[in-house]
Order: structure tokens, then C-alpha cells, then sequence
């Protein structure tokens, strides 16, 4: 087998293992948020939770040292890119929208948005800590 069709599988491998627990945790989110009610339901629900919490974790391993550029594949691409999701993201916006609540889908959009690059930045930072020890 030539060298790049195994890493291509090794990098598929990583992915498939990443993208699962991802799956299963934004299933089990969206579980919990239904439950929710009352004022600050519109910001518990499970897009904006996994979005964020995804945005927290990128900007984590944006940092990684080069020499873990594969864990990016396990984490970035399959845990955060089957936790978050864009499609979801507007499917509630645009339900929120039709029924009427222009002030949740505000909350929704201007949030999610500030907050995650927020996030994103407070990752980059964190993990530029917790790896400077890491760098070759």
C-alpha cells in the first residue's frame, strides 16, 4: 500500500474516531436543551451551547505545535465538526424568526456570533499556554 493512501486512511480513521463522541454529544445536548424553559431558554439550547463549546475547543487546538497537526484532525475536524453545526444554527433562527420571536433570534445570532469569536480567541490564547511547553 503506497505510503499516502495509509495516511489518508490513518487520517480518515482519526476523523470517523473524532466525529463520533461529537455526534453523540450534540444528540444528547439537543436531549437536554428541549427540557429547558423560562427566560434564558432561548440562549440554552443545544446549537448555541455545541457552537460555542466548539468555538472554545478550536481555538485550543488552532495552536497545536506542528508536530500534533494530526490531533487537529481528531478534535478540529471530527469532534467539532460533527458537534457544531452551521445548517442547525439556522434552522433555529429561521424557526424562531417564523414563529415570531425576533428578540430570541437577535439574542441567538448576535451571541452566537460575539461569543464565539470570543471563544475562539480565549482557545487560541489557553492553548498557546498549555502548549508552550510542547513546542520542539
Amino acid at each position: 500500500m503506497r505510503a499516502s493512501l495509509r495516511r489518508e486512511l490513518s487520517d480518515l480513521a482519526l476523523l470517523a474516531t473524532g466525529a463520533i463522541p461529537g455526534a453523540l454529544l450534540r444528540w444528547r445536548l439537543d436531549a437536554w436543551a428541549q427540557g429547558q424553559s423560562g427566560f434564558w431558554a432561548p440562549l440554552l439550547q443545544a446549537s448555541l451551547l455545541a457552537n460555542l463549546s466548539g468555538c472554545l475547543l478550536i481555538g485550543l487546538l488552532i495552536v497545536l505545535p506542528p508536530r500534533r497537526a494530526r490531533f487537529y484532525v481528531l478534535g478540529g475536524i471530527g469532534f467539532c465538526g460533527s458537534l457544531t453545526t452551521f445548517s442547525t444554527w439556522m434552522l433555529v433562527l429561521a424557526r424562531r424568526l417564523a414563529a415570531g420571536d425576533l428578540l430570541g433570534s437577535a439574542a441567538i445570532l448576535l451571541v452566537s456570533l460575539l461569543a464565539g469569536l470570543l471563544l475562539v480567541a480565549l482557545g487560541a490564547w489557553l492553548g498557546s499556554i498549555l502548549w508552550r511547553g510542547s513546542r520542539p
